[in-house]
């Protein structure tokens, strides 16, 4: 996705990279805020929100750190998710804003592609938990910008060298990057545990 809709491709299908950028952004924020919306309604009306603090805080503690044992290898739970991926023939049949606004919403909504890190359920769980439309809302378009913004290291990539080079570092960050998703679920296991600690006594 990021080489596809990089300068040099936008160029090449006519298209200005700003503005399919632009719709895949926002889209992106708009998927997020859609699947975290439902959810956090959904929890509403389980009754989540009647439930402790400090209960909602440790469940998202224990899906995190359960999340960055699963993405570590150290628990042998394969993540549910379906192998699908965004329609790359959209990149060639429609407008840069319908495929870019496309992309981005279902990208956002997190569970419409195949997942990859336990960290995506981490964060549905957190809007579920919260009990609220609004509060499952804001997290699931903090989700949404966050997986966006990646798509921001492109901009420089206006030649067919930059963006050969550009394949080759993204390579190279596949393990660090996965290792920083592991190390972030272990800070939000520490800061909810912590917290919900704090709200119990």
């Amino acid at each position: 996705m990021l080489a596809s809709i990089s300068p040099v491709g936008e160029a090449t299908r006519r298209q200005r990279w700003s503005i399919t950028v632009s719709a895949y952004l926002l889209a992106s924020a708009m998927g997020g805020a859609l699947i975290g919306g439902l959810l956090g309604t959904l929890g509403a009306v389980a009754g989540t929100a009647s439930l402790s603090r400090s209960w909602a805080l440790g469940t998202i503690g224990l899906a995190a750190l359960g999340g960055a044992a699963i993405d570590a290898g150290w628990l042998p739970i394969r993540l549910p998710s379906w192998r699908r991926q965004v329609d790359e023939r959209w990149l060639t049949t429609y407008r840069g804003w319908v495929y870019g606004g496309g992309y981005g919403l279902q990208l956002g909504a997190a569970v419409m592609t195949i997942v990859t890190s336990a960290i995506t359920y981490a964060a549905l769980l957190a809007a579920l938990v919260v009990g609220s439309s609004r509060g499952g809302a804001t997290i699931g378009l903090l989700f949404g910008v966050v997986r966006a913004l990646p798509l921001l290291s492109t901009v420089r990539l206006r030649s067919p060298q930059r963006l050969r080079r550009f394949h080759a570092r993204v390579e190279a960050a596949a393990r660090p990057a996965e290792l920083m998703t592991i190390a972030v679920q272990v800070i939000v296991a520490t800061v909810a545990g912590t917290l919900a600690v704090a709200s119990s006594t």
